[in-house]
């Protein structure tokens, strides 16, 4: 990993100091505010599946001592600097080489056993590749592009490895909402969603859900998050957020 170019970039306000790829796919305000959105508890086993190079699980971590994180990475170089953060952040974390689409067997291979998680966060590919230009970049791609599959795949290998009544966080496209809706149709209830505009005038480009394995629950539409004002500047309450000093409504247990 040494002819690697990285960059050291701090998160949650200095609070972690993380090492990414200079090019490529890079770490930003979806990770933190997934993080911000994910509910957990001391002694809690949380698997951030699709981890990248840690944020959003480390995150977690950093917010809640003593959980028992799991970072799951299909790329493995992104994986390496998954570990070395968690390391360098002085934060126990299991990192494991998966791809997330993998089945049942290579799941439990890993040590990812069915029911055996109580919280599970994850930032999936979310990109249609039909209206948004593939990167010739592989890890990037990889990193944005859904296929026609992508959510209800992640989604079930989420089911799998969930605790009754584990809660799932995921972050997706404001206007792919009837697919994530549909794919938590199948053993996950107790909704709870938060629109996250970037200003105050546009529509919402993304929506953070909340779901529990086997919840019943009516579904709840929380108020939404404006990152910017009228004016074009960042709100206060995300900037606390985004500086680790606040959580998000989908984070209250």
């Amino acid at each position: 990993m040494t002819d690697l170019e990285l960059t050291e970039d701090a998160f949650l306000g200095g609070q972690l100091r993380l090492k990414q790829l200079k090019s490529g796919h890079r770490a930003g305000h979806d990770a933190v505010l997934l993080a911000a959105a994910t509910a957990a508890r001391p002694g809690d086993r949380v698997a951030d599946l699709g981890a990248g190079i840690g944020v959003a699980g480390l995150s977690v971590a950093r917010r809640v001592a003593g959980v028992d994180l799991v970072l799951v990475e299909i790329d493995a170089v992104l994986a390496g600097l998954a570990r070395a953060n968690a390391e360098a952040n002085a934060i126990q974390a299991d990192v494991i080489v998966l791809d997330v689409e993998a089945d049942a067997t290579a799941f439990a291979a890993a040590g990812l056993l069915p029911d055996s998680f109580d919280a599970v966060l994850m930032n999936p590919p979310f990109n249609d590749p039909a209206r948004h230009r593939v990167s010739p970049d592989t890890a990037r791609a990889t990193a944005h592009m859904a296929t026609a599959t992508t959510l209800s795949k992640w989604i079930h290998a989420a089911r799998r490895i969930l605790k009754s009544k584990g809660a799932l966080t995921l972050i997706w496209r404001a206007d792919g909402i009837a697919e994530v809706l549909s794919a938590l149709d199948h053993g996950f209830g107790s909704l709870q969603v938060l629109p996250v505009h970037g200003d105050a005038r546009g529509p919402a480009n993304r929506i953070l859900v909340r779901a529990s394995k086997g919840g019943r629950a009516p579904t709840q539409i929380h108020a939404a998050l404006m990152l910017n004002d009228e004016q074009g500047q960042p709100h206060k309450r995300v900037q606390e957020i985004l500086a680790g000093k606040g959580t998000l409504p989908l984070a209250s247990l």
